[in-house]
């Protein structure tokens, strides 16, 4: 079956970095373009970045355009999501998500940004 497993959060502080990563299995990771979504308390999950299967096309949401970088390893079924300048706003739990499953959900990893 489909997994998605996140990892990478943590407590960081203002202006700093981290990066998430998502192991997947149980599908042709090839086939799909890979998002990340962010859920913060009291909002709906927001989409933040997208790949698509080659990594030819990335896209980002306004708020994280330029400090955000989504790649993608095809040869280990893996997603990233390389957060740099990461401000307050920023914090929340972050899920990767298959275009092709989009029903199909991890653990999430938790983002705490914070002084």
């Amino acid at each position: 079956q489909v997994q998605l497993v996140e990892s990478g959060g943590g407590l960081v502080q203002p202006g700093g970095s981290l990066r998430l990563s998502c192991a997947t299995s149980g599908f042709t990771f090839t086939l799909s373009t890979m998002r990340w979504f962010r859920q913060t308390p009291g909002r709906s999950r927001e989409l933040v970045a997208s790949i698509s299967e080659m990594a030819t096309v990335a896209n980002y949401a306004h708020s994280v355009k330029g400090r955000f970088t989504i790649s993608r390893d095809n040869a280990a079924d893996t997603v990233f999501l390389q957060m740099n300048n990461l401000e307050p706003e920023d914090a929340g739990i972050y899920y990767c998500n298959a275009l092709i499953f989009p029903n199909n959900w991890g653990q999430g990893t938790q983002v705490t940004v914070s002084s």
